[in-house]
């Protein structure tokens, strides 16, 4: 196929790439294990800057002494950062812990609250991880944009790549309300396996080669024709 890209309708190439994707990923399982709207939100806090599956290793053992606010407010802030402190930034994020906690007690009766402003409003909570819990405890429709969708979205000439902000406005406008939920997560899925940040491969990423950006894909094939000259150069001083 050789980078050329289809001439399909915008409508039609969103289409297209939902088709993919359902077919690739027709089950979305949360990636960060969670029992409850709580531990969610405390597993995605820990998430910034850190792997899933990171997070996966050292939630159990935080959960074990403490799986609900009215617990974690008992630990003191340097308790939570001594468990967390393998998922990087543990003085910010265990302070919000502690204080979102405090504040889910004495504001929210104990329960995490079902709503976009409230959960902004706790300390460390941003609008990610209010979506990421509004979208996954609460099967509420939202877009939670992660670098993965960021970089897709532009690779796929779905946004301009300017900021997450517009990022997730296009993804809204773009994909129906309803598919939303799963979509983020099968772009976050497919981003991993198919369309990295480094080591990029084309022949491996049907959608990008398909439906992706042109200037994108020039550049790509522009570094692989250099790639090749270089190893056909080497090769040939060795022989």
């Amino acid at each position: 196929m050789g980078g050329a890209v289809k001439t399909l309708t915008k409508k039609e190439k969103v289409q297209a790439i939902m088709d993919i994707l359902d077919e690739l990923y027709p089950e979305v399982p949360v990636p960060l294990d969670h029992k409850d709207p709580y531990t969610l939100l405390v597993a995605v806090l820990l998430s910034a800057q850190c792997t899933d599956e990171r997070v996966n290793q050292i939630t159990p053992k935080l959960f074990a002494i403490a799986d609900n606010p009215y617990d974690m407010v008992s630990m003191s802030i340097e308790e939570i950062q001594n468990i967390i402190r393998p998922c990087g930034l543990s003085p910010m994020k265990s302070k919000g812990i502690w204080h979102l906690s405090d504040m889910i007690i004495k504001q929210h009766n104990g329960e995490v609250p079902k709503d976009f402003a409230a959960l902004e409003a706790m300390p460390a909570v941003g609008h990610k991880t209010a979506s990421v819990v509004m979208s996954q405890a609460f099967g509420v429709p939202a877009f939670p944009v992660d670098t993965h969708i960021h970089r897709l979205m532009y690779r796929w000439g779905l946004s301009n790549g300017k900021s997450v902000e517009q990022t997730e406005r296009d993804a809204k406008r773009l994909f129906p309300r309803e598919k939303w939920n799963d979509l983020h997560l099968q772009i976050i899925f497919y981003g991993r396996e198919y369309c990295p940040a480094r080591g990029f491969s084309l022949d491996r990423c049907v959608i990008t080669r398909e439906f992706g950006r042109k200037s994108f894909i020039n550049e790509v094939l522009k570094e692989k024709e250099k790639k090749d000259k270089k190893l056909a150069l080497t090769s040939k001083r060795k022989g």
